[in-house]
């Protein structure tokens, strides 16, 4: 009764307030509760307007309009299986799977999930919906309104035209941009939701916006209803070829067979080019149900040693249609010379296969069992003709991402074999059949249990086998050092595969050929048990789809291999000062495997090699192999140039002699120095002509010596790891991830390398930036990324792919 007396004591004016403010806080709550449309459901009333004022009157071509800009704008983050949200953009196929909230790069799973590979582990986007992957793409009525309204993509891209990322400084902290940051994977049926909450994230995702033409060019095509032609068949030159090929893998013969099986293994991951093919036509080798002839049918298996089954398989090529990126492009070339280099090795040797071996996991995973009726000096020189092909493999991968394997290496070092023609313990046949248990790789895939082998059996193994091999290296004699270069391959003087340089970027790591660089810390020598190991460890063996237990089995294994490789490097230096160097190596995580895994010492004591004349003895050692190697350094600069021993597009000589003398100033830097630096930056240096412009890596090699954690990263190093962190400079584009980009004028090129040699702390690096970096928030971004894909292009027509831009720091 008193409200009512209340209510009627207030005036018409306030009880209209009243009256008003309820309504609003009502609508305020209707609003919250029932979601009413707002963004997504206004944008419907748009899409006329949209459509009128954005879509191309004609058609758009897939492969000249539509293509260029998904590559060079969306591909170059969405081109791997690091791919966010598994939303592979790099063919049509990938588009119409979509997108999932699986994460494959999971380093603490429990259990191994399904595989995902896209063309091979499900077939049709029915297959993939089945597999909890959801539509980016309109997949109800089509029509050029639904088609925009229903898709994903184009909701993205237009938040991106809505809502412009700045244009000058750093991103604000509201992107995340770290490596294994939280994916945020927008459905449509939240789409409105992640706009409201983010309305910077549109795509490209924290990089410049699209142009208008190009915007216009992906709705349009959206809008059509996404359409891609056909893909081309093989071409004309690669017809006849195949036939060839295929026909030489699939005879009937056991020892063909068998031989096939080894090439299979470890070709599986190639993109094969074929001899005087278009540039970037790649095919498969494949296993198939069907024979020669027939459409294609791929066995999906996990490893390309697992059972393809009990019924009738044939070795296939098939054509590899999606865009090429950088990170996961391994090219190996078939010829006519390569078909004969083939049967010189595996069939005109006499040895016989009475039976072919089985595919049961704990024969199948060891490849000195397999493939024991080859003879061993075959197969090592089959890896040893492209070593860098076999290198590539394990540094650079299929798997786009590689921290397990890679955080075992240094950041910088060489790589040379031993000489096959040299009678050493490791290229004895028989030997190595013997040791086959000793060499059995990890191979309980699935079991976290196997990780308790690494102790029990794996190490055990790795120590029998180590013995064996010193007590002949015990035998050997003392050679002088002259003659000791013997044992070391030189490639036949013509071969750049003899001597590489492995440079490791955290999780990602590319190879180069030569001696690239300063001397580094340590050196490999690579005989074919340990090459073979590595390539059945960490590309034919590896299950990126594994858990915990298998990743940490084949992390553990690869530090065997590295010790292997850096001891037999050790044994060509003086008893005196091996321990010494050794125990230099030795610290930090590098410190407790060596306690957990003690090795024989026995090879310590032996003195293999005489004849030092300095008190450098490894410096001495690293001039001798230089030496050895020295007909070998033109044909591996042509081929870092260019892909090419027959190098015709070197740069000038005049910029080039000025450009270097200023990057010697940039190479020389070390320690605190490049504390703020990027693992990989790209330079461009602009001549007086466009056509003479330079191009220049500058690498920093970063020391993990004193870090403890298997999965160190750059917050966990000490000042004593970054004192010992240098720079490498190379003439040519390394490396998959470029961290950053600069440009600079030939003529101011001496002011350039003077202030990035002045830096030392992150205020000096950023005005270096300011005035030579082009950021992620640049207009010109677009512009230089543009030009290094085309020169990588231009330079490498073969061996080139798309960089990936993931890993651009935001500096």
């Amino acid at each position: 009764m008193r409200l009512v007396m209340r209510w009627q004591k207030i005036s018409n004016h306030t009880r209209a307030l009243v009256l008003l403010s309820v309504a609003l806080l009502l609508g305020v709550f209707i609003y919250i509760v029932f979601g009413l449309p707002h963004a997504v459901h206004n944008e419907t009333r748009d899409f006329g307007l949209e459509l009128s004022s954005v879509l191309l009157a004609d058609p758009v071509s897939y492969e000249q309009q539509v293509k260029p800009v998904l590559e060079r704008r969306c591909v170059v983050c969405h081109g791997c299986y690091d791919a966010p949200c598994q939303l592979k953009l790099s063919s049509i196929e990938g588009l119409q799977r979509g997108a999932s909230e699986e994460r494959i790069y999971e380093a603490r799973r429990i259990t191994s999930i399904p595989p995902t590979r896209l063309f091979i582990d499900a077939k049709s986007t029915a297959q993939w919906r089945s597999r909890g992957f959801y539509p980016v793409l309109n997949e109800g009525t089509q029509s050029p309104e639904d088609n925009l309204h229903n898709s994903v993509l184009y909701h993205l891209l237009r938040l991106k035209k809505q809502h412009p990322q700045p244009r000058v400084n750093k991103l604000p902290g509201s992107f995340t941009l770290k490596l294994n940051r939280e994916q945020t994977c927008p459905k449509l049926d939240s789409i409105e939701e992640f706009t409201e909450e983010h309305p910077l994230w549109g795509m490209p995702y924290a990089m410049p916006d699209l142009s208008d033409p190009e915007y216009r060019t992906l709705v349009s095509w959206i809008a059509r209803g996404s359409q891609v032609p056909p893909p081309a068949g093989p071409s004309a030159t690669v017809r006849p070829q195949i036939i060839q090929w295929e026909s030489f893998f699939n005879q009937p013969s056991g020892k063909q067979r068998l031989v096939n099986r080894y090439l299979y293994e470890h070709l599986f991951h190639a993109h094969i080019h074929f001899a005087g093919s278009p540039a970037h036509e790649f095919y498969r080798l494949v296993r198939s149900t069907t024979p020669p002839g027939k459409v294609i049918n791929e066995i999906a298996t996990l490893r390309p040693n697992d059972d393809p089954g009990n019924s009738p398989f044939y070795y296939r090529l098939l054509q590899y249609h999606p865009s090429i990126v950088a990170k996961n492009h391994i090219v190996y070339e078939f010829s006519d010379k390569r078909l004969q280099r083939f049967r010189e090795l595996f069939l005109v040797p006499d040895y016989s296969v009475s039976r072919l071996p089985s595919y049961e996991t704990e024969i199948a995973s060891n490849p000195f069992k397999v493939f024991a009726a080859i003879p061993a000096v075959s197969r090592y020189r089959f890896m040893l003709d492209d070593a860098h092909f076999f290198i590539e493999g394990f540094i650079k991968g299929p798997v786009c991402r590689g921290q397990i394997a890679l955080n075992v290496i240094e950041d910088q070092f060489w790589v040379v074999f031993f000489n096959p023609d040299q009678p050493i313990i490791a290229n004895n046949g028989q030997f190595i059949e013997n040791m086959a248990d000793e060499l059995q790789l990890p191979a309980d895939f699935d079991n976290n249990l196997d990780l308790l082998r690494i102790w029990t059996d794996y190490w055990k193994g790795q120590r029998r086998y180590m013995e064996s091999k010193q007590a002949w290296f015990k035998k050997m004699g003392t050679h002088e050092l002259g003659h000791a270069m013997n044992f070391i391959w030189d490639g036949g003087g013509t071969n750049p595969n003899a001597a590489l340089t492995v440079f490791r970027h955290f999780d990602s790591g590319s190879v180069a050929y030569g001696l690239v660089g300063s001397s580094p810390e340590t050196t490999w020598v690579i005989d074919f048990p340990l090459l073979e190991r590595i390539h059945y460890l960490l590309v034919a063996g590896f299950n990126i789809y594994g858990n915990i237990g298998h990743r940490m089995s084949t992390r553990i294994y690869m530090d065997f291999l590295r010790m292997e490789g850096e001891d037999s490097f050790l044994a060509f230096l003086p008893v005196s000062r091996r321990k010494e160097i050794r125990d230099k190596w030795y610290i930090g995580q590098r410190s407790s495997i060596e306690k957990l895994f003690s090795a024989p010492q026995e090879w310590l004591r032996t003195e293999s090699v005489k004849g030092y004349q300095t008190g450098n003895p490894q410096q001495e050692l690293y001039q001798r192999i230089k030496g050895r190697l020295g007909p070998l350094a033109q044909p591996a600069k042509a081929m870092n140039h260019c892909g090419s021993v027959e190098c015709k597009n070197l740069p000038a000589e005049a910029a080039v002699k000025r450009a270097d003398r200023a990057m010697i100033k940039v190479a020389q830097l070390q320690g605190e120095q490049l504390h703020a630096f990027p693992d990989v930056a790209f330079v461009r240096v602009k001549a007086d002509k466009p056509e003479d412009d330079l191009t220049y890596s500058l690498i920093r090699n970063k020391a993990y010596k004193n870090v403890t954690s298997f999965l160190a990263d750059e917050r966990e190093r000490d000042r004593a790891d970054i004192d010992r962190d240098t720079m490498t400079v190379v003439k040519w584009l390394e490396g998959s991830y470029p961290n950053f980009f600069f440009s600079v004028a030939l003529s101011d090129i001496e002011e350039f390398s003077s202030r990035c040699a002045a830096i030392r702390n992150d205020k000096d690096y950023e005005r270096f930036v300011d005035q030579y970096g082009v950021r992620r928030t640049s207009p010109l971004f677009w512009e230089l990324a543009d030009w290094f894909q085309d020169n990588y292009k231009r330079n490498k027509p073969v061996l080139s792919g798309l960089f990936d831009l993931n890993r651009y720091q935001n500096r």
